[in-house]
């Protein structure tokens, strides 16, 4: 027995050490997540009973002050799609050092007892949805604190100017939260003297920027950007020696730029652009050594670009468009890695320095809408890392460089509205890459080399009104890839290139003011998007194609040219009356009418009594007529103007046949309206011919000044749509069939959704209809179409009013997104206000940043989107009385953190399998995701598409999406 003794002892020891009790603070640890939800499961490894010899400290996201000691000195909990209040168990963490719990969904009041530990020093919330003010406690305790991060919350109240007192910090960053307007509070420099990064972005500052600012000694980063701030820029920033980066931009800042900034040696970045800055570029802002980054952009700066441009040894980024700049530029580019180059829209006189590639490195060059003259310089058809050029509506003349045709990085080449000759050369072939070649309004002549055929990426060609002449390169037709080929008012002559119906993407061809000859081809017809198509004024022979009746068009003329025989019966109709002018030997039935008319003419003349007999006739009539008049007119005046009271101007999109009098005649009967919305009532109409449309009746309001308002609102929004769905084509976007116009009224005819909204079939009593396949698909289907919108648009459309509402359903219950009376184009490379920054949206759909920044990307139809997500997977209304005083993701977020994922799912949606459960929690978190706070943590559209695709092969990972800044 004895020899067992020491064998004993050691499994009493082994079993009195798994049975150990947790160290005091992991004890709080697993209370803390019990409180918290976890979709995905990124805490399920804090399971004692799951490895019982492992050692706590060894769980993921926890770090102990040693191995010996087991206190935690660091939770580094980011991005894990938590949810729930703070949990009040972490304050008792004595020794935490460091705590980071960004970019989750947590939600709440900020917890005072935070200020209470006396170790912490790193503490990041940024990127959740807590509310409230920030507790007054921050500002008496955090003895340690270094770093304090509540970026892009829901933070309101008055702006927390007693974090001066927390006199260790080294970073404050509070952007992007709803605060109470405030100024920059003064009192920073003196209770901060330690402050190395000021993060104020989108905090709703107001008034002017302290001048005492310039005692904050030790900043690196100053970031006050997206505010209202007026007044000057103080000249004590000029003081601020370790500054790396100025950001100041979209404020209403004025009075000239600080002198002083140059002699900052550590500046890097400087950002002033978007605001009210007037007078001359101080001349010493070049000479700061390590300069890389200058946005003044959108102000209102004058004078010439300074000579010491040149001696910015850094310099990589430029950006001065939408200025008042004048005279001739520097030559600059020798001493410095130049990337980016904008100085649109100004005044800029002279010649392009020849010197902007020397460094080899210009990717990007940007000066359209100048006064620039002289020829474009040939090095710059050495620079071969170029990317995007765009030289537009200057006075350059001369040839293109040679080489400057392939270099094999562009994508752009803009070179419009100038006075350039010369040929397109045949180094176009090495231009692999080029997608839009825009050489219009210029001089060019010659012929478009064969080799044009050989770029598989192009998308636009637009050379019109040029002296090219020749025929038409018969590899054109191998470009598959055009969307858009505008060649009008050239000299061009001979056929047409056989194959184009290879042009399967075509949306435009405008051939126009040529000397094309032979056949319309019938191949026309085949093109399936093709909305827009101009072969007037050549010598086109022989008949018009019958096949040209499937096509779509906006816009169709084949007027002047030499055609013959008889229309296509489709184009009888008086809408093509002009589009087939010139043309005298087309024949069609009013040149029958017009000799009978002649005919009757002969026979008057040559009849007395006939005459007598009329002349009776028309007195009885005119007698008639005006009593008829007198009558009508007085019951005018009782019952007002009537549909019918003045023509009507279509505008046709699509081919559709129908009469005004089908279209008006509904507008009588209540009972056709199938929808209201704040522009006016939606009708169902039944064509002649059994069609079905959707006819909208711009909304009509009383008294002489609302209807002045009435007639600009109407306008703004009959053209937003027109010039939104008239140009745009997508199986998931809602076919806006034609538009018409009397006077201060319109009517816009839309293809018919007999399934209605999302919205009104969503929660109303025919929601338990939607399963939770056809749900998926609705979201797909209008995601897809919101891609299209925002990826596949040039420039980009922003819906800005995406709802449940404005999601028709088909008859098969596919989804189109409908409604553009708000949309907009975001502009290749502006950000003004005048596009995208009027507000719009519904309530309980609007993006948080909307509220204090008036600024619409596509990142806001994100949000709005989210929201949809949440309808679908909830079956909640975006606000309702059932959310209380929440809107629908504050209330998803809540039900979450209390009862689980589980909670927020549709009840409907209980008799789903366990697999489609599954999805819809990961619909969940994409829905959440795109519902973020912070615009760039929301993922783009085209990758909302792909994440819901991908929903039902595996399971999502939410994860932060920072892109990359389009430029």
């Amino acid at each position: 027995m004895t020899p067992l003794l020491p064998l004993l002892l050691l499994g009493l020891l082994l079993a009195a050490a798994s049975a150990a009790p947790l160290p005091a603070d992991f004890t709080r640890l697993l209370a803390a997540k019990a409180t918290l939800s976890d979709p995905a499961s990124a805490l399920a490894a804090w399971d004692p009973s799951l490895s019982p010899s492992l050692s706590p400290c060894r769980w993921p996201h926890v770090l102990c002050r040693s191995s010996a000691d087991p206190a935690i000195a660091s939770l580094l909990l980011s991005n894990l799609s938590l949810a729930g209040e703070f949990p009040a168990q972490l304050c008792s963490l004595a020794f935490l050092l460091r705590l980071d719990l960004s970019y989750n969904s947590l939600a709440g009041p900020l917890p005072p007892c935070l200020a209470a530990l006396p170790n912490l020093r790193h503490l990041d919330l940024a990127g959740n949805a807590f509310s409230g003010e920030v507790p007054s406690s921050y500002g008496a305790g955090f003895a340690s604190l270094a770093t304090l991060s509540l970026a892009g919350n829901d933070l309101s109240g008055g702006f927390p100017a007693f974090l001066a007192n927390v006199s260790s910090l080294q970073e404050l960053l509070l952007a992007y939260n709803p605060f109470a307007p405030s100024p920059v509070p003064d009192v920073f420099p003196s209770g901060l003297p330690r402050l190395r990064v000021l993060w104020l972005a989108g905090c709703c500052l107001v008034g002017r920027i302290p001048s005492s600012i310039g005692g904050l000694r030790s900043l690196v980063n100053l970031d006050l950007s997206t505010n209202n701030l007026t007044g000057e820029i103080p000249e004590s920033i000029g003081r601020l020696e370790n500054l790396v980066q100025i950001e100041l931009y979209k404020n209403n800042l004025s009075g000239r730029l600080p002198g002083g900034l140059g002699g900052l040696k550590k500046l890097r970045f400087l950002d002033a652009a978007m605001n009210r800055l007037s007078g001359e570029i101080p001349a010493d802002l070049f000479l700061a050594p390590r300069l890389e980054s200058l946005h003044l952009y959108e102000n209102e700066l004058s004078g010439p670009v300074p000579s010491t441009l040149d001696k910015a040894p850094a310099l990589n980024d430029l950006r001065l468009f939408s200025n008042r700049l004048v005279g001739e530029l520097p030559e600059f580019g020798k001493n410095c890695p130049l990337k980016f180059l904008d100085l649109s829209d100004n005044r800029i006189s002279g010649c392009i320095p020849a010197t902007l590639c020397s460094a080899g490195k210009l990717e990007q060059l940007l000066i359209l809408n100048n006064e620039l003259a002289g020829s474009i310089p040939t090095e710059l058809g050495q620079c071969r890392t170029l990317t995007r050029v765009r030289l537009p509506n200057n006075r350059l003349s001369g040839a293109v460089p040679p080489d400057m045709w392939g270099l094999p990085r562009l994508y752009l080449l803009e070179l419009a509205g100038n006075a350039l000759s010369g040929t397109v050369g045949p180094t176009i072939a090495l231009a692999k890459n080029l997608s839009q070649l825009l050489i219009f309004d210029n001089h060019f002549a010659g012929v478009l080399p064969a080799h044009i055929g050989s770029l598989t990426r192009l998308v636009e060609l637009s050379a019109a009104n040029n002296g090219f002449s020749g025929p038409l390169p018969a590899t054109l037709a191998d470009v598959s890839t055009l969307a858009r080929l505008d060649l009008r008012n050239n000299s061009f002559s001979g056929e047409l290139p056989h194959g184009v119906r290879r042009w399967q993407k075509l949306t435009q061809l405008d051939l126009a003011h040529n000397r094309l000859t032979g056949t319309i081809p019938p191949e026309l017809g085949e093109l399936p998007v093709l909305n827009s198509l101009d072969l007037s004024n050549n010598e086109f022979t022989g008949g018009v194609p019958l096949q040209l009746e499937s096509l779509k068009l906006s816009m169709f003329n084949l007027s002047n040219n030499r055609l013959a025989g008889n229309l296509p019966p489709l184009f009888s109709g008086d809408i093509y009356n002009d589009s087939f002018l010139g043309n005298p030997a087309l024949c069609r039935g009013a040149c029958f009418g017009a000799r009978r008319a002649a005919a009757r003419r002969h026979s008057l003349v040559g009849s007395v009594e006939s005459v007598l007999t009329i002349a009776v006739a028309i007195l009885i009539l005119g007698v008639a007529w005006f009593w008829h008049k007198y009558r009508s007119q007085s019951q005018h005046r009782k019952r007002g103007p009537q549909p019918g009271d003045n023509k009507w101007v279509v505008t046709s999109f699509h081919n559709v046949e129908f009469e005004e009098e089908d279209l008006l005649s509904c507008l009588d009967d209540e009972d056709n309206v199938v929808g209201t919305g704040a522009s006016g009532k939606v009708y169902r109409a039944v064509l002649g011919n059994e069609d079905v449309v959707a006819v909208k009746k711009l909304r009509a309001v009383g008294g002489a000044a609302a209807a002045r308002k009435h007639k600009d609102g109407m306008k703004d929004s009959l053209e937003a749509e027109v010039a939104t769905l008239g140009r745009i084509r997508h199986k998931n976007i809602v076919k806006l069939w034609c538009c018409l116009r009397s006077g201060d009224r319109g009517l816009l005819v839309y293809e018919y959704m007999p399934n209605g909204s999302l919205g009104d079939l969503l929660h109303g009593g025919k929601g338990g209809l939607l399963d939770w396949p056809m749900r998926r698909r609705i979201m797909v289907d209008a995601a897809e179409g919101l891609s299209y919108l925002h990826h596949d648009c040039a420039p980009p459309i922003v819906h800005r009013d995406v709802k449940s509402n404005n999601i028709l359903l088909d008859a098969e219950f596919g989804a189109k997104v409908a409604d553009f009376g708000v949309a907009r184009v975001i502009d290749d490379n502006r950000s003004g206000p005048n596009a995208v920054s009027a507000i719009a949206g519904s309530c309980g759909y609007i993006a948080p940043e909307y509220s204090y920044t008036l600024r619409v990307t596509e990142k806001s139809d994100v949000y709005s989107f989210g929201v949809v997500m949440l309808e679908l997977v909830t079956g909640k209304r975006a606000v309702g009385p059932e959310l209380g005083d929440k809107d629908l993701v504050r209330w998803v977020r809540g039900g979450i953190e209390r009862e689980g994922l589980d909670s927020v799912l549709d009840p409907r949606l209980a008799g789903e399998s366990c697999s489609c459960r599954d999805e819809m929690r990961r619909v969940l978190g994409v829905a959440l995701l795109c519902a973020s706070s912070l615009p760039i943590n929301r993922p783009s559209m085209r990758s909302i598409v792909k994440l819901l695709l991908e929903v039902r092969s595996k399971p999502a990972v939410v994860v932060e999406e920072k892109e990359p800044l389009d430029v």
